[in-house]
């Protein structure tokens, strides 16, 4: 297998770990109750999903 000739720098190094971040989720409002939810999974807090109920409150 090819071995590399020459180190790598710090700054290329660092130019393709520049991708490597964790992303903030995106927060979508619930309908029913305006609690902040992840988007396409049922609401925590009232357990509605695009507008039916999918499980009970205290379930959820």
């Amino acid at each position: 297998m090819a071995q590399p000739k020459r180190r790598h720098s710090h700054s290329r190094k660092n130019k393709r770990r520049s991708h490597d971040a964790l992303k903030v989720a995106g927060l979508s409002v619930c309908p029913k109750c305006s609690e902040p939810k992840l988007p396409h999974r049922i609401c925590g807090n009232c357990g509605y999903y695009q507008g039916k109920p999918i499980v009970k409150g205290s379930e959820a």
